[in-house]
Parts: C-alpha cells; sequence; structure tokens
C-alpha cells in the first residue's frame, strides 16, 4: 500500500513520469507542488527493497497465508509485488517500491557522471544544480538548492552536515545493498548503462560494483601515496609518521573525495571495510 501511495499519479504521489524520478511534495491546502530536486530524497525508494525465496515463505505458514489472501482480495494492489517465473526461480517474490521501470529511469541519474555518479560514489545531491540551482518562491521569499559538494554554505544544522553535494556513506552502502537484491531477482538479463554515456551495459551487480570500487578510491594511495580522503594535507602522503593513519570522515567532497565534517565517523564510514575486503577478494582471485 505504501508502494502504491508512492507511485500514484494525479498530483498525489511522489513518482514523476514526465522527468522519471521521485520527488518530495509541499501541500498546502489543497494544492500539491513537486519539489523537482534530485537529490537523495529521490533515490531512498530504490532502497526499500526485499527478496522472498519460496523456501522462506514455506517455512512462514501465517504470513503466506496473509500473503495469499492480499494477493487474492487486493488485486488493485498485488501488481506491486513482482514474481519470478523463471526456471529454478520459480515463486521467488519480489517486495519493492520501485517496478522494473521505474528503477530503471531512476538509475540513468545515478550512474550519469553529469547527475548523481562521482568519481568517489553517489552524491547527494545531482551536480546538474549547479547550473541550474531548484529555486521556490513563497509567501515573498525565495528559497533555493544549489549544488554544494563539500562544506555547507549555509548555517543550517549548524553549520557543518551538508547534503547538498558530498557523498555520504550509510546512504550510498544501502543502495549498494539494495542494488544486490535486484539483481539477486532480475538476474544478469537486467542491464542498464554504466556509467550513461559509456555504451557499457552492465548487470546490477556489476553496478553495485562499480559504486563500491569508487567508494573504495577515496581510501587508496596514489604513486605518489596521497590519498583523497586527505585532500592536499602532504603530511598524509610524505611523512612517515603520517602516512598510515586513515580518518573515517563524516562526508566525503562530491568531486574530490576530500574528507569533511567529523573525522572520526567510524559508526558508518568504517563501512568501506567490507568494499576494502571485496577489492581484495577480487585481487587475489585474479592472481
Amino acid at each position: 500500500m505504501i508502494a502504491d501511495a508512492i507511485n500514484s499519479l494525479g498530483g498525489t504521489g511522489l513518482w514523476n513520469d514526465e522527468d522519471g524520478f521521485y520527488y518530495d511534495q509541499m501541500r498546502t491546502g489543497e494544492r500539491s507542488t513537486p519539489l523537482r530536486i534530485r537529490s537523495m530524497v529521490g533515490l531512498i525508494p530504490l532502497i526499500a527493497v526485499e527478496v522472498l525465496e519460496q523456501e522462506t515463505i514455506d517455512r512462514l505458514p501465517g504470513f503466506a497465508k496473509r500473503l495469499e489472501w492480499f494477493l487474492q482480495n487486493r488485486r488493485d494492489l498485488a501488481g506491486r509485488i513482482s514474481l519470478a517465473r523463471t526456471e529454478g526461480r520459480k515463486g521467488t517474490r519480489l517486495l519493492a517500491i520501485p517496478c522494473r521501470e521505474h528503477l530503471t529511469r531512476v538509475l540513468r541519474y545515478v550512474l550519469d557522471e553529469r547527475e548523481f555518479l562521482s568519481p568517489f560514489g553517489v552524491r547527494s545531491l545531482s551536480r546538474i544544480h549547479r547550473d541550474r540551482p531548484f529555486i521556490l518562491s513563497v509567501g515573498g521569499s525565495e528559497y533555493r538548492v544549489d549544488y554544494a559538494p563539500g562544506e555547507s554554505t549555509s548555517g543550517l544544522f549548524g553549520g557543518n552536515s551538508n547534503w547538498r553535494g558530498p557523498v555520504w556513506f550509510p546512504v550510498n552502502y544501502l543502495l549498494v545493498e539494495a542494488l544486490e537484491r535486484y539483481h539477486h531477482f532480475y538476474g544478469d538479463d537486467f542491464r542498464v548503462e554504466c556509467p550513461v554515456g559509456s555504451g557499457r551495459q552492465a548487470t546490477l551487480h556489476e553496478v553495485a560494483q562499480e559504486l563500491a570500487s569508487r567508494h573504495v578510491q577515496i581510501f587508496l594511495p596514489d604513486g605518489r601515496g596521497a590519498r583523497p580522503v586527505h585532500g592536499g594535507d602532504v603530511r598524509f602522503a610524505a611523512d612517515p609518521h603520517w602516512r598510515d593513519l586513515l580518518l573515517f570522515y563524516e562526508y566525503f567532497h562530491g568531486d574530490t573525495g576530500r574528507g569533511v565534517g567529523a573525522s572520526h565517523q567510524t559508526g558508518w564510514t568504517s563501512l568501506i571495510v567490507r568494499w576494502l575486503d571485496d577489492l581484495a577478494r577480487e585481487r587475489a582471485g585474479r592472481v
């Protein structure tokens, strides 16, 4: 029912079929105004996904009974539940907010380097707003959203936290996990261009790997020993006492990968360890 409400057209849902993106809505009385900002807000619906294997459903008779009732008695909403009928996957169900078409259309923004795709992950705001800021006039006042890939340019949230362009690990990690789940359900037949404009068609598993590898680049040293996370601080590249010290910043510059905000955010930025481990295993397998 939540998926139906979010995807409904006619001004009541969050899906904009013209743009192929999910937008917030501002409601004043009976009037609804979509806030056509391409931000992480429009990517959050992709994260709401789970794959149900038939063997799991079989172990939960109460849940299976209610699921079957829903499919039979609420056919108006049952279309939001996908069912795999391919050989070897029969009975597998997908619970997700976006349908396959919506997922494909949103990913065109996610995987476009002119929009969300940074060399270091997925930006929290599309880079397109650098040249096309969102401007809203309400009650004689003007409000705007500009692309700001680093530190906050306003005093909101204490002037430190910024969701107008930087790369944030928590939502990126959830997005990568979601893509892995979609691939588990749709398989290798579901392919998208990655990056957009490259002509390379990739499975959703390969897309997840691409995003993870871009995050890893934040922490890997180049030929001079410099790591993007440290920005231009030469101590971390040249000084033997500093060279191997890595800081787990709160978020990262959307264009350069430089660490921003608190430098001890090990609660979520340490998620990079899983991707570093994956990369090491992949390299070991190629040797």
